[in-house]
């Protein structure tokens, strides 16, 4: 896997391209590209494109604001402008580089936006128009997702401030132009002791490597340590003692995004999965005219379509109010949905799905639906926590039928 360029410099292109039939591709069965392909800047880029090329592409193009209200970051989230960053990235561009995308969007920029002050504006002009991307470093060295026990900290003085630690598992970390970190500024595990640092990647004391992982190297996954590195007081975004309770707004975010490229993938997958049977003879037919393939093909729709219809539901609730079990919600059906329908394509591609780029590797790739922001079983407790509350508003239907005009409803329907 080639080394991935900083994002300022990251204009180059290659002519490699997926074959037409695979489910990594950019086409559909009859060869024409997808719609969300159409104007986004992405069609030039090579399948293989790394996750900052194709933010530069974004960038350029201008695009990368749609993803907020009247293409305004502090006015938040806009669901349908996300959905199609995504669909666009995913339809042309591998999950890892889709990822790298995805983190920005939904997490980094937005918890950036909540800073003030000259180095915040700076790095969120240079990331929204693809001149830079941006890390978001929560992730501990030792804590892992109890971020209450990270050691990486801040030391807070009158006109300066000292981080110390480091962060593992990050996308964007080998291309960042900055990191935004999740430190602790005093100890203990209470919510208001940590903070949100932003800090420069050439700073003195910071040291990346990438992280020993193929599959997402074109994310620019990677580790990132932090040997006191002093920089002023404007790095701190937003006010002290804030940092867990903004990571908890803006993770909902991430987790309907997550629900949104799902969706995006499994459409993909599946219409490429389709016309991958139906070219395959089989005796006088073809696989795709199998009546226990159609079926198991079948049960992949109505997943997908479930997920939508969740998207479609919650989507506002969390965009708007950053309400943590709606959001909790679309994760885990989400981290279910996904690999159970690649799973199944993956088994009907049979050996052909082995080849590189093939539906085998996809799958594994797409395994991050279940762990990143936040593993499925950490928020299926949220949602048994909530469980009363669920089953009582599950008693309320919220659809009222429309019965024809002299049709006599029956006892116990209304």
């Amino acid at each position: 896997m080639p080394e991935l360029p900083p994002s300022d410099t990251s204009d180059a292109t290659t002519t490699h391209t997926k074959p037409s039939d695979s489910p990594g591709s950019d086409t559909q069965a009859g060869g024409t590209k997808t719609p969300a392909t159409a104007s986004t800047g992405l069609e030039t880029l090579s399948a293989d494109a790394t996750g900052a090329e194709a933010w530069a592409a974004l960038g350029a193009a201008g695009l990368l604001t749609r993803a907020y209200q009247g293409g305004e970051i502090r006015d938040g989230i806009d669901p349908g402008g996300l959905a199609d960053l995504l669909a666009a990235s995913d339809s042309r561009c591998s999950i890892p580089a889709t990822l790298s995308a995805s983190v920005q969007l939904a997490t980094a920029l937005p918890l950036l936006a909540t800073g003030t002050g000259p180095a915040v504006e700076r790095t969120l002009r240079r990331v929204l128009t693809g001149r830079a991307t941006l890390a978001l470093a929560a992730t501990d060295t030792t804590a892992g997702t109890d971020l209450t026990a990270l050691r990486t900290e801040v030391v807070l003085d009158d006109g300066s401030l000292t981080v110390s630690g480091g962060k593992e598992w990050i996308a964007n970390t080998t291309t960042a132009e900055a990191f935004l970190v999740l430190a602790r500024h005093r100890p203990g595990r209470h919510f208001t002791n940590f903070s949100w640092i932003l800090v420069p990647a050439d700073a003195p004391g910071v040291t990346t490597r990438p992280a020993p992982s193929t599959l997402y190297a074109s994310s620019g996954v990677g580790h990132v340590t932090f040997d006191a590195v002093r920089l002023d007081r404007a790095h701190i975004v937003g006010r002290v003692g804030l940092g867990l309770p903004l990571f908890a707004r803006h993770i909902a975010v991430e987790r309907l995004a997550g629900a949104l490229w799902g969706v995006a993938l499994c459409r993909r997958v599946l219409e490429a999965t389709r016309h991958h049977l139906a070219e395959r003879a089989h005796g006088d037919v073809t696989l795709w005219h199998l009546p226990h393939i159609r079926q198991r093909f079948a049960s992949c729709l109505v997943r997908v379509q479930e997920l939508q219809s969740l998207a479609d539901r919650f989507g506002p609730d969390v965009a708007q109010r950053h309400d943590p079990r709606a959001a909790a919600t679309l994760k885990a059906a989400a981290g279910t949905t996904v690999p159970y329908v690649l799973g199944e394509c993956a088994h009907l591609w049979g050996a052909a799905g082995f080849t590189d780029g093939g539906i085998q590797e996809i799958r594994a790739q797409a395994a991050l639906f279940g762990i990143g922001g936040g593993a499925t079983e950490i928020v299926l407790e949220t949602l048994a926590d909530s469980a009363g509350q669920i089953l009582e508003e599950l008693a309320r239907p919220t659809l009222q039928p429309e019965w024809p005009s002299g049709f006599r409803v029956p006892a116990g329907a209304r």
